[in-house]
């Protein structure tokens, strides 16, 4: 591979999709989905190295993808293949192959996570970890809400003494847009996430994760303001 690249982006991407056929690859606004994630990874001159991990080598030839410059094209093993995989498994791959200092991770499901988060994302994880105060990062959206069970209970709140929501401690939704960790890390932990996480708030109109046709119609529309 030449230089030892400092940091790697990992693009997980497969053919199959369970809800919408051929998702990643689908036009969404005009472009493939995957094309919109790829291409602002492309753009951040920090990341040296982009792997996609796929069984879709040859749809990805298709539209003009192949392992050349920031972009290396990885086939995906047998055993890691399929819908019910943890993507610990498949990142465990990706790192057993690509020797790195730090590894950044997004979906091809997020088109809207943009290139300014993931710019700021890296800074402040370069940081925190220089502080010797964090493992890794993953992108949050924080909600001051009331939440129940299933069954009508409280959860965050006391129904019976309504404080303002702006008030309530705020929840943090793992959103899944972007992770970031070292080599280091993700070792001792077995995990994209460590023991010693800093959550980073992203801006919630970035945040919709593609996963069916509802939250599809709701990224397009969104896309398509912002356009």
């Amino acid at each position: 591979m030449g230089t030892r690249p400092g940091l790697v982006a990992l693009l997980p991407m497969k053919g199959h999709s369970e809800r919408i056929p051929e998702k990643n690859f689908r036009l969404f606004v005009g472009k493939p989905l995957f094309r919109w994630v790829l291409d602002k990874l492309l753009s951040v001159d920090e990341v040296d190295l982009i792997v996609i991990n796929t069984d879709a080598r040859d749809i990805l030839s298709t539209h003009g993808i192949e392992s050349a410059g920031k972009i290396l094209i990885r086939d995906r093993k047998t055993e890691i293949c399929g819908d019910l995989v943890s993507m610990n498994r498949i990142i465990e791959d990706d790192l057993r192959e690509i020797d790195a200092d730090l590894y950044l991770m997004s979906h091809t499901t997020n088109p809207l996570l943009s290139t300014e988060t993931i710019r700021r994302a890296l800074e402040t994880f370069k940081d925190v970890s220089d502080r010797n105060r964090y493992d890794s990062l993953f992108t949050v959206t924080a909600h001051q809400a009331r939440f129940y069970r299933e069954n009508g209970a409280a959860i965050n709140h006391d129904p019976n003494n309504l404080i303002r929501t702006q008030d309530l401690e705020p929840w943090f939704e793992e959103n899944s847009n972007l992770y970031i960790f070292t080599r280091k890390s993700f070792t001792q932990n077995g995990a994209r996430i460590g023991k010693r996480p800093y959550l980073f708030r992203q801006p919630r109109a970035e945040t919709v994760d593609i996963d069916d046709m509802e939250s599809w119609v709701m990224a397009e529309a969104i896309a398509r303001g912002h356009l």
